[in-house]
């Protein structure tokens, strides 16, 4: 029998070219992707409850009979129809509401007999559903049986199908091609955790026989989605321990100096963390090491000792950030923290910056090969193909979740295995790190800077605009700088959100008009944009208005107030980026959202900012609203594409697959054993980019 990943859903029974565009927009192409399309949830239909003892503000299912329906018009609103149906189920009657669905009447009819699942809520004193799910219940007793009586799936919708559709084609589509699907998971590691093999799970996991299975089968499903995503980290770890790296062997005299010269303290944390560098750049295999760390930790000066341990044994640097206005700012402080620093042979260290608008861009890149310039700072222009080093000893990202991971392989490509550095301000919980970036050591800077006190964090309205400008004003009479942030550009005529361009002109005419204002925003020149934030640095402006070009990197000690309107349109962590941009100086700063927020999601985004300073518990609250998928980002090692399994809720799942894979990946590093060679087929379809890794040779 031909195997389910290869063949495609259109031909299966009633589905065709028009419904399979249907599933393609759910990613289902193949009848392998539909076994795997799995319910959203499920409804105990063994019983139901009967109307006479309904709560009132929970989710629940019953079945009745319809007494009565009816279409009537809004009265409020021009166009909106309100489709009402009475039900009895013989212990009471239920009245259910549908808004502006006037074409239910055509299958909702008097003395149906439907399934409903909705909340419900007493309205004007009595029961009411409210747009509840229904189906309609058939005579054919075969038909039921998938229906009625059972745990019953309902899936995520797909445009032409109902529920019941989907379950009939499911049903069949398991019971045709389980038989032909081949169990990829190793049976040692199955038997080791009491999993259920392939077959069981799929079947359990649409069509449960009880409870108990049905939690094995997620159970399964789970264990086999990490373990095939820790596998290519597992190969891609296992096979950089093999490659002779640089070792690097640094000038501890000229480090010492350099960290006595800095008008700070290192804080603990950055020590610890120097160390582990330190030690990664003396072995003999390259450094691929994550550095993670709040905004604000001091992350840059730590990049900037490990660039001295390559610069100091012999090597180039290479630091990619991904704007170029935060290529400036390092440029301007690295060179800065620089100055009357030499090397042993007497010579001064040359710092570059290089980016797309470079005025001397050749010349640049002719002093990198020529081996002139010790550390090149840039952005994408890194990347181009006519910059080649002398000898790259390190490579340093910065904001690594901006970067694609074909875009962040090719800057250590330029060299000979160097050491790589990776550096991201958006943290996430120590263990689910270790896990998740499996290919990379992970090192945490914990803490802040001593001195820095924290962000008072406020969420307001927009009824308290007034308030709220008042504030801004007290803010610049004590000598401090706010930024105002908005979530677009120009206005548009298709979304209610306050325009940059538009807020920054009325302030400048007639709310501010006697403070210097600027306007900053990613469709300026790139030498505006730099002197705008230069501007703003040097205290020419008071009040900066912008969008998120400022949410990575910018560094204005001064600036003691960060505003962002319509900050519901904003993701947590960028939320907690931009409040990052302030708090930088010794005194007191603020952050204030502005939002007329109603949905929950975004309501529980803006109280965790309130809530919580630090950016880790932000990052589980983040995870917590958003998912896994959707947090880690298109195709992150993976995580984007589990359907089933989460490593929030497990975590301990999570871990066990992780050391079976390693285990399994230290005695068979190609999974060229003739038991993996299923795996490794797998792996090669989830993963296709991966398979330089497992190839033979």
């Amino acid at each position: 029998m031909q195997q389910p990943q290869n063949i495609p859903i259109r031909f299966l029974k009633g589905i065709g070219p028009k419904r399979a565009k249907a599933f393609a927009q759910r990613g289902v192409y193949t009848v392998e992707d539909l076994l795997y399309y799995f319910p959203r949830r499920y409804e105990d239909r063994t019983k139901f409850i009967p109307i006479a003892f309904i709560n009132e503000t929970t989710e629940q299912t019953v079945r009745g009979k319809i007494i009565n329906i009816n279409v009537r018009r809004s009265f409020r609103r021009k166009n909106f129809s309100i489709t009402e149906a009475l039900v009895d189920d013989k212990t009471g009657r239920l009245t259910c509401i549908w808004f502006n669905q006037p074409y239910l009447k055509q299958y909702l009819k008097q003395d149906n007999e439907v399934i409903l699942y909705g909340k419900t809520e007493l309205y004007a004193g009595k029961l009411q559903m409210t747009n509840p799910e229904f189906e309609i219940v058939s005579e054919d007793t075969e038909d039921m049986s998938l229906h009625s009586g059972r745990i019953v799936p309902i899936y995520p919708s797909i445009e032409g199908l109902g529920q019941r559709a989907l379950r009939k084609l499911m049903f069949e589509t398991l019971n045709n091609y389980v038989p032909a699907l081949q169990d990829v998971l190793p049976y040692d590691i199955r038997a080791r955790y009491n999993l259920l093999n392939l077959a069981q799970s799929l079947i359990n996991i649409h069509f449960p026989k009880d409870e108990h299975l049905k939690q094995e089968a997620y159970r399964r499903l789970a264990f086999e989605e990490f373990f095939i995503f820790q596998l290519p980290l597992a190969i891609r770890k296992t096979q950089s321990r093999q490659i002779q790296g640089i070792v690097h062997k640094p000038d501890d005299k000229l480090i010492s100096k350099f960290i006595d010269s800095l008008p700070f303290k290192l804080t603990p944390s950055q020590i610890k963390v120097i160390e582990e560098i330190k030690h990664d750049m003396a072995s003999t295999y390259p450094m691929h090491r994550l550095l993670q760390g709040d905004v604000g930790s001091g992350k840059t000066i730590v990049a900037t000792i490990a660039a001295l341990f390559a610069i100091s044994s012999g090597s180039q640097v290479a630091f990619m950030v991904p704007t170029e206005i935060l290529a400036r700012q390092h440029y301007d402080k690295i060179t800065g923290l620089f100055k009357g620093l030499n090397l042993t042979d007497g010579k001064s260290l040359n710092v570059a910056l290089l980016s797309s608008s470079s005025s001397l861009k050749n010349k640049i890149i002719e002093d990198i090969l020529a081996n002139n310039i010790h550390l090149v700072i840039g952005t994408h222009a890194l990347l181009e193909e006519e910059v080649r080093f002398h000898r790259l000893g390190l490579v340093i990202i910065d904001e690594q979740h901006r970067f694609g991971v074909g875009q962040r392989a090719l800057l250590p490509a330029k060299g000979t295995n160097p050491d790589v550095l990776i550096m991201t301000a958006t943290p996430i919980p120590r263990t689910l790190a270790i896990t998740i970036y499996g290919d990379l050591d992970v090192s945490v800077i914990s803490e802040l800077p001593l001195g820095r006190k924290a962000i008072e964090t406020v969420w307001i309205t927009s009824q308290k605009r007034l308030w709220l400008y008042d504030f801004i004003r007290q803010v610049v009479q004590k000598g401090r700088q706010v930024y105002v942030v908005y979530p677009a550009i120009e206005e548009s005529y298709s979304i209610d959100i306050l325009s940059a361009e538009k807020m920054y002109e009325e302030f400048r005419t007639k709310v501010f008009p006697q403070y210097s204002i600027g306007l900053i925003h990613g469709k300026l020149r790139q030498k505006e944009q730099e002197k705008i934030m230069q501007d703003f640095k040097q205290g020419k402006l008071q009040i900066l208005v912008a969008t998120t070009v400022l949410e990575v990197g910018i560094d204005v000690p001064n600036a003691a107030l960060m505003v962002i309107e319509q900050a519901e349109r904003f993701g947590l962590a960028q939320l907690h980026q931009l409040r990052g941009r302030v708090g930088r100086g010794p005194w007191q700063s603020w952050c204030i959202l502005v939002s007329d927020a109603t949905t929950p999601e975004a309501k529980a985004r803006l109280e965790a900012l309130v809530k919580y300073k630090d950016g880790f518990r932000i990052a589980e609250e983040d995870l917590k609203i958003r998912g896994p998928g959707e947090y880690f980002g298109h195709r992150q090692h993976g995580l984007s594409g589990l359907r089933i399994g989460n490593p929030l809720t497990q975590l301990h799942l999570l871990k066990d697959a992780r050391r079976q894979a390693w285990e399994l990946i230290q005695k068979d590093p190609k999974l060229l054993l003739r038991q993996n060679v299923l795996l490794r087929n797998k792996l090669l379809q989830r993963f296709p980019e991966y398979e330089n890794l497992v190839m033979v040779g």
